[in-house]
């Protein structure tokens, strides 16, 4: 046999000694850019709040998409709306009226009590075009952001995100981007002024790990910036359609904001972003931003369906009631290792005193997925249609793993 053929059929001995996940590993590795961190695991399936590998290996869905998955994996009903609309009309840009986007744009609105809003594509791009309509509509070009905020990675977002891992090697950002410290109102008197466009928010810092604003750090920012004439913007990329046990996050504490960015969730997976404007507000000016994939049909027909399912199953109901029992659960645990258990509905997250990236390895050769929000916390976005027993089964698994009887696994 030649040297040629030896080296294609050790080749060939490799490939069928893989298992089908890693095989697939391999073909994207292949061709990626190298920018993802991944864990060596195929998801080839979902369904509810369950994943299954390529091998065929289940695991309890912890990460939710990262937040996008609110109405569970493989969910029928939004299945059939896409289904349904991809036989009609998949695109058709904003030069035209379009009845899908029109019955979308009607039902965000009621929901979230804002008269306009702006479709897009993605978080960070809703939260683009808040930061853009805050420098527009205030003829003024400060942003304040807070400490360990995650608003998105394209340019303006970027800026207004603190983690130095992700700013530092596309500096120079964009100008007039100042950070203060979460929770801390006198922080944030000292920098607002007159000169200040807008104060970036979360509700919840997501991945700042799990911070929830305290009531009256939350009202307070919004006097500030009522004192100030500057705009309220808030982030609720991961907060919206359900997660803290309130369709949006703002409404536990009566804020009002002026902008409002969502996504993730909100049409189940399917890519999209919105931005609302407060009635107080005037109209932009023509042709100011844009997209042109945002309020395609498919998005909007599926985003349809999640909202029709999310109040028909009382989602935030649900995550209100199993968020707290799980917090619950977990703040039991027996363990020197954990320093704090926190959140609001089912965004939740686990506070550590050391690393978590083994325990998130562990998880997962328990059959758990989770995520990290930061170096020590643990933190935890199961779809909201999880049920008590799969999350008494993460509980018992992280139990396990903190006392050390699991197992090290794939990299988180």
């Amino acid at each position: 046999m030649s040297a040629e053929n030896q080296v294609s059929s050790a080749a060939v001995g490799e490939a069928e000694s893989m298992t089908v996940s890693e095989q697939i590993q391999q073909r994207e590795l292949a061709h990626s850019v190298g920018v993802y961190s991944k864990r060596p695991v195929a998801i080839v399936r979902g369904q509810g709040a369950r994943l299954y590998d390529a091998d065929g290996r289940e695991y309890i869905d912890c990460i939710g998409g990262q937040g996008s998955s609110n109405v569970g994996h493989a969910n029928p009903a939004v299945a059939r709306a896409i289904t349904e609309q991809a036989g009609i009309l998949i695109g058709c840009p904003e030069l035209f009226f379009n009845d899908k986007r029109a019955a979308v744009m009607e039902r965000l609105c009621a929901l979230t009590g804002f008269p306009r809003v702006f479709l897009s594509n993605s978080g960070t791009e809703a939260m683009e075009a808040g930061i853009k309509f805050a420098r527009l509509l205030t003829g003024r070009t400060e942003i304040i952001a807070f400490m360990r905020g995650f608003h998105g990675r394209t340019m303006g977002a970027l800026s207004a995100t603190w983690e130095k891992k992700y700013r530092g090697p596309f500096e120079p950002l964009v100008p007039g981007f100042k950070h203060v410290a979460y929770n801390d109102l006198e922080a944030l008197r000292a920098a607002i002024s007159n000169e200040t466009a807008a104060v970036l928010l979360e509700v919840v810092q997501g991945e700042g790990g799990v911070n929830p604003g305290k009531a009256e750090f939350l009202a307070g920012v919004q006097a500030l910036c009522l004192e100030n004439g500057a705009l309220l913007v808030l982030d609720e990329v991961q907060t919206g359609f359900g997660r803290t046990g309130k369709m949006f996050a703002f409404q536990h504490n009566g804020l009002q904001p002026d902008i409002l960015c969502v996504a993730k969730s909100i049409a189940g997976g399917v890519p999209m972003g919105a931005t609302f404007l407060a009635a107080h507000l005037p109209d932009l000016p023509s042709q100011v931003h844009g997209s042109t994939f945002g309020g395609n049909p498919l998005a909007c027909a599926s985003a349809l369906a999640v909202l029709d399912y999310i109040e028909a199953n009382h989602l935030p109901e649900h995550a209100a009631e199993l968020g707290t029992w799980f917090r619950g659960q977990l703040s039991q645990i027996q363990s020197p290792l954990i320093r704090e258990v926190r959140g609001l509905g089912l965004m939740v997250g686990m506070e550590l005193k050391q690393k978590v990236t083994p325990y998130l390895q562990a998880l997962m050769q328990e059959g758990v997925m989770a995520l990290p929000a930061g170096l020590t916390v643990l933190r935890f976005l199961p779809p909201l249609v999880i049920s008590k027993d799969e999350l008494a089964r993460v509980v018992a698994a992280v139990e396990k793993v903190l006392s050390g009887e699991g197992g090290t696994g794939a990299e988180a």
